[in-house]
C-alpha cells in the first residue's frame, strides 16, 4: 500500500470534520476536501480519485444524492457514506442508488477508518485487475474466432 498513495476525496459541509479528517489521513493518503457536492466536481475531474467518503446529511444534495449523480461519469471509485445517524432509509438508499460500499457513523475511529480505507482501495485495485484482464480475455477471444474463421475457409 506504501508505494502507491490512494487519491481519496472526503465531502463535508462541517469544516471542523475535514480538518479533523486530512489531519489524520494526510500521511497516510493523498486528501482531497470539498464542503459540498458542486466543490467536488472539480476535484474529480482534475485527479484520479479512488475513494470517495461523503457525509450523508448536507444541505444542498444529501451523501446519496451526491454519489448517485456521479455514478454515470466516475463508476470506478469505491464510496463509503459516512454519518452522524442511524437512518435505515439512508443505508438502503445507500446501497441501490450510490452504489456504497461502506456505511460508518461518525464519530469515526481512526483506526478503524483507516483500515477501512485500505480494504476499500484493495477492492479497488481488484476491480480495476479484473476489468483489464476481461478486456485482454475478449481480445484473445476474437483473435481465436478470427483464426477458426480462417481455418474454416482454407
Amino acid at each position: 500500500m506504501e508505494d502507491q498513495l490512494v487519491n481519496i476525496l472526503y465531502v463535508d459541509d462541517e469544516v471542523h470534520n475535514l480538518n479533523a479528517f486530512k489531519a489524520s489521513f494526510r500521511r497516510s493518503f493523498n486528501v482531497f476536501t470539498a464542503e459540498s457536492a458542486k466543490e467536488a466536481m472539480p476535484i474529480l475531474a482534475e485527479h484520479a480519485i479512488q475513494i470517495i467518503i461523503t457525509d450523508q446529511r448536507m444541505p444542498q444534495m444529501s451523501g446519496v444524492e451526491f454519489l448517485e449523480s456521479i455514478l454515470e461519469a466516475y463508476p470506478d471509485p469505491i464510496r463509503i457514506l459516512l454519518t452522524g445517524y442511524a437512518d435505515i432509509a439512508a443505508v438502503i438508499d445507500a446501497i441501490n442508488k450510490g452504489q456504497v460500499y461502506l456505511y460508518i457513523t461518525k464519530p469515526w475511529q481512526e483506526t478503524e477508518l483507516k483500515l477501512y480505507i485500505e480494504k476499500a482501495f484493495e477492492v479497488f485495485q481488484l476491480r480495476k485487475e479484473n476489468k483489464e484482464l476481461t478486456k485482454k480475455l475478449l481480445i484473445v477471444n476474437e483473435q481465436l474466432e478470427f483464426m477458426l474463421r480462417q481455418k474454416l475457409i482454407s
